[in-house]
């Protein structure tokens, strides 16, 4: 199993590759195109290509494209490397109009786009069929009974053929543990264990050389974000509270305004024709669906969606969730949950101030007090404004249970910046070709879970 430094030059290596695989792809491009380079042509790409490994190396980095060491199956990659590919082909053609650069031909960025999608993917499959193939990783996972069987299906990773994961309880002995941490490659680290025990065991898998990997408390998120600082000669951690300070909200809004209002022109046929549409299935049906959700500082608003089930969907059953096979779902309105069209009233919300483009989920009032309930920290959630994507929902699936996705949610707060922004927005284009992001909950998890655990029905 390699070790960090070995994992380290694994990337680099990557992303060399991939740059030069971009390179590679627009010389073939062009050679397709004229059978020759001619200067005039080739001058001005040359003059671009700067840009084009910069545009490059930046969708790599935000789709991770070098990160094949996880849990990736042929079509994650797939997505991740057409999306990406799609957006430099996008940023290339800007680019030579802003730069002038008008002897670049779209043709041969057009094909250029082709054979970047051919080399990236096969490159990425042949690498990990040679590197990935055959390994084997050795986990031992440490924690308490509840949800280990769960923990220990996500820990075993398509891509490591023959993972073995040996479960502990938190008590076992340091000098068990050390005589484990000698045999394996990975460690994870439950919340349930104590801080000083967590502390004793890090340092032992830091001494082996071993990877840890720690589902954090809320103990641990809250000191993500610490200053530190002196007090006379004591060394003390200022934890601050959840929220964003006047400058990052200002910042927020205007993106936000500007953003929501420039999209809504560019889709607004698309808004007429689902509208159509609904109204056709249904000609005495509403076409927006209104409901009331809590916002920043639990504060209720109206959210606005196109109706996707039949009118008066609960009006018998009261607030329930999104089955699998819901026959409450509309034919039209089953497309548009795939594709995630039932979701784009919501920037009228974001023009309006009562959501953002990115952040928590908006939650109707009945759950949020059973989840309050259920996790003190909960409340945290309403500290920013609720946005149409967020860090939880690129991250997770429909099926993520509401603590790890409150974990995500706290963390995305805890560590906001315009730039996350900006990359979970890219980033949610993978989750709108991701099937098990909007799924139903199974039947029988339903009934089995819905005393205990309450999950998101959003996208």
């Amino acid at each position: 199993m390699p070790d960090l430094s070995e994992l380290k030059s694994h990337k680099t290596f990557i992303i060399v590759m991939d740059l030069l695989l971009i390179l590679a792809a627009y010389i073939s491009a062009f050679y397709i195109r004229y059978l020759d380079f001619p200067q005039r042509n080739w001058d001005s790409f040359i003059s671009l290509l700067p840009w084009i490994l910069l545009i490059g190396l930046f969708f790599i980095a935000v789709y991770e494209l070098y990160a094949l060491d996880r849990k990736n199956t042929f079509w994650d990659i797939l997505v991740k490397v057409v999306i990406a590919v799609t957006f430099m082909a996008f940023l290339t053609m800007a680019a030579s109009y802003l730069f002038r650069e008008f002897a670049m031909p779209r043709s041969v960025i057009l094909i250029a786009t082709i054979f970047m999608i051919i080399l990236l993917l096969g490159f990425k499959m042949i690498y990990l069929k040679l590197t990935r193939g055959n390994l084997v990783g050795r986990v031992l996972l440490i924690g308490d009974d509840n949800n280990t069987q769960k923990l220990i299906a996500k820990i075993k990773h398509p891509m490591l053929k023959g993972t073995r994961v040996k479960h502990i309880q938190p008590n076992t002995s340091i000098d068990k543990i050390k005589q484990h941490l000698r045999q394996i490659d990975y460690v994870v680290l439950c919340p349930s264990i104590s801080k000083e025990t967590k502390s004793e065991i890090i340092y032992h898998a830091m001494e082996y050389n071993k990877m840890v990997y720690v589902i954090p408390s809320l103990y641990e998120l809250l000191l993500q974000r610490a200053s530190v600082s002196p007090l006379d000669d004591t060394l003390v951690m200022t934890v601050k509270p959840f929220g964003l300070t006047f400058d990052q909200v200002l910042i927020k809004r205007i993106f936000d305004f500007v953003s929501s209002a420039l999209i809504l022109v560019l889709i607004s046929p698309v808004l007429l024709i689902v509208a159509l549409i609904i109204k056709l299935e249904d000609s005495k049906g509403s076409i927006i669906y209104k409901q009331e959700r809590y916002g920043k500082n639990n504060k209720p608003f109206i959210i606005y969606k196109f109706r996707s089930m039949i009118e008066g969907a609960e009006s018998k059953t009261g607030p329930v969730l999104a089955t699998e096979n819901d026959d409450r779902i509309t034919k039209v309105g089953r497309f548009m949950r795939a594709t995630r069209l039932d979701e784009l009233p919501q920037l009228f919300n974001v023009l309006k101030g009562d959501m953002s483009l990115v952040g928590p989920r908006p939650e109707r009032g009945f759950f949020i007090k059973q989840l309050s309930k259920e996790y003190y920290h909960y409340s945290y959630r309403s500290t920013v404004q609720p946005g149409i994507t967020g860090y939880a929902q690129i991250m997770g699936k429909y099926s993520t249970e509401v603590e790890d996705k409150l974990r995500f949610d706290l963390y995305y707060i805890r560590n906001y910046s315009f730039w996350l922004d900006i990359v979970i927005l890219l980033k949610t284009f993978i989750v709108l070709l991701d099937k098990t992001k909007a799924e139903g909950t199974e039947e029988k998890d339903k009934k089995k879970e819905t005393s205990k655990k309450i999950r998101h029905n959003e996208l």
